[in-house]
């Protein structure tokens, strides 16, 4: 019995050790991020741009079946502050229902009002969004392609807070920070805005100020058409295709730029099966992205501390793995504990990953200011919001962890889009709607049976006087038991 329970001891450590090491370049990150140099901003009398002399640009919009959203896009970008003659508009519709009619309708309007405005439609979605991407590319008559998802709302400014920067011949990206119009919808929302304000402020102006590789995130940005181009392409061989082109241009000597203070203002999932249809995708895409472009970056020139922190970049997704061991192996360990004795103090050395994780989360939801809010009210709700995101965070790794493993598997799935439902206020409802997931999944019930089991743990600890996981499994419990009510509610309402 004492060799299992040293296993079951061994493998929890293994865990936790690569999850701290994780938060550890993520306190590095954030390291950069505080005390680095911090982008520049250019001053207004460097982003004017004579009409004559501003360029030609190709906005792509790759949609698939969003009736709900694309005619508040088109309409947004129709809107830029940008001459009419220099841009086109390309919906890059590979819709399958009433999205088309709208399409359609929508650029015979504006046809008519004088845009260069195109719904392109494909006879199959071969390779998705990139495959569209692709396609569309080689139609496109700019020098500079801007991306939005059907779910983006852009600011009238967008072009002109964004093309001036391409000045610089070496610059291949412009991306600006996601915004949240519905952030404070539900408690799913201002969950999912907390863990994106850490990537739109920390990791990537702290992976720019580190001067190591970051990413465009697959819509409001902006590429120059000749680095797509040296590149590669738009490839479909991941489900992050932005992520994997990024990483390929800037290989290539390309630099991308990111915009902190210039905000796209976009709209948050509202439902639990929309997260996990795109938590699987990004996280599924990260692994396959990893697989992909790793051993590429360690034969590369690059310096070793960007090859770490690519790598740290790369692997975030293989981090849920790590999560779900944990989880699931600290409940045995109550009783392998009790067999060899060992002292609990020693996990102490751990806390510094999560000590690690407070600071960097503090930082990007109290600290950097992205909110117009007082610092009392913003420090209130970082109290009681992050340990209910750790939960979730835990309750997800399940779902994810089968993402990330199918990702290194080499495992073929489509690419499913998370649907969108114009949710901008409190008032607004996904109800009655379109798009909603018809089945319960195998991943959904096994996440209620691993609440069951945290809530067992929980029972344990207590009658056994081990209070060393009692919040853990508890957080575990609430996380797991969440997602799977949650995952069921959402299930055909309408």
């Amino acid at each position: 019995m004492s060799i299992l329970a040293y296993t079951i001891l061994g493998v929890y450590c293994v865990a936790l050790f690569y999850i701290t090491t994780y938060c550890l370049l993520q306190f590095h990150l954030l390291y950069k991020y505080s005390r680095g140099e911090q982008f520049i901003p250019l001053l207004n009398s460097e982003k004017h741009i004579s009409d004559e002399d501003l360029p030609f640009v190709t906005i792509q919009l790759p949609i698939y079946n969003e009736l709900y959203v694309i005619e508040r896009l088109i309409d947004r970008v129709t809107e830029f502050d940008y001459p009419k003659d220099k841009f086109e508009i390309h919906i890059l519709d590979d819709s399958t229902d009433e999205t088309l009619e709208i399409v359609k309708q929508k650029v015979d309007y504006y046809a008519a009002k004088g845009f260069q405005i195109q719904q392109i439609c494909r006879t199959d979605r071969t390779g998705y969004k990139a495959g569209a991407l692709k396609e569309a590319t080689e139609q496109a008559k700019g020098d500079f392609i801007a991306i939005f998802d059907a779910d983006f709302l852009p600011r009238r400014d967008f072009l002109l807070n964004t093309i001036p920067y391409f000045k610089n011949p070496k610059i291949g990206v412009v991306q600006t920070r996601w915004e949240h119009i519905n952030q404070n919808y539900s408690m799913l929302t201002k969950l999912q805005a907390m863990q994106l304000n850490v990537h739109f402020t920390v990791e990537q102006q702290g992976r720019k100020s580190g001067n190591y590789l970051l990413q465009f995130n697959g819509t409001a940005g902006v590429w120059r058409k000749e680095t797509i181009a040296s590149a590669g392409g738009w490839e479909a061989d991941t489900l992050t295709e932005d992520l994997d082109l990024s990483y390929r241009a800037q290989l290539k000597g390309w630099e991308i730029i990111f915009l902190e203070k210039f905000g796209s203002p976009a709209e948050l999932p509202a439902e639990m099966n929309g997260l996990k249809s795109q938590q699987f995708r990004w996280m599924k895409g990260g692994a396959e992205t990893a697989k992909k472009m790793l051993p590429t970056i360690w034969q590369s020139d690059l310096r070793l501390g960007q090859k770490l922190h690519a790598s740290g970049h790369l692997l975030g997704s293989t981090i849920f793995i790590f999560v779900f061991i944990a989880g699931v192996f600290s409940v045995p360990l109550l009783f392998a504990m009790q067999e060899i004795g060992f002292d609990t103090r020693y996990f102490g050395i751990f806390l510094i990953g999560l000590l690690s994780v407070i600071a960097v989360y503090y930082v990007a939801n109290v600290s950097a200011e992205l909110k117009n809010e007082s610092y009392f009210r913003k420090v209130t709700k970082f109290v009681f919001l992050f340990p209910v995101f750790l939960a979730l965070s835990m309750g997800l790794s399940l779902h994810n962890t089968i993402a990330v493993l199918q990702g290194w598997w080499g495992k073929e799935s489509p690419f499913v889009r998370t649907p969108k439902f114009n949710i901008n206020g409190i008032k607004d409802t996904f109800r009655k709607q379109n798009y909603f997931q018809s089945s319960i999944s195998w991943t959904t019930i096994f996440e209620g049976l691993l609440a069951i089991y945290f809530a067992g743990a929980v029972v344990i600890g207590w009658q056994l006087g081990d209070y060393t996981f009692l919040a853990y499994h508890f957080l575990l419990m609430a996380g797991f038991g969440t997602i799977f009510y949650y995952s069921i509610r959402h299930l055909n309402l309408r």
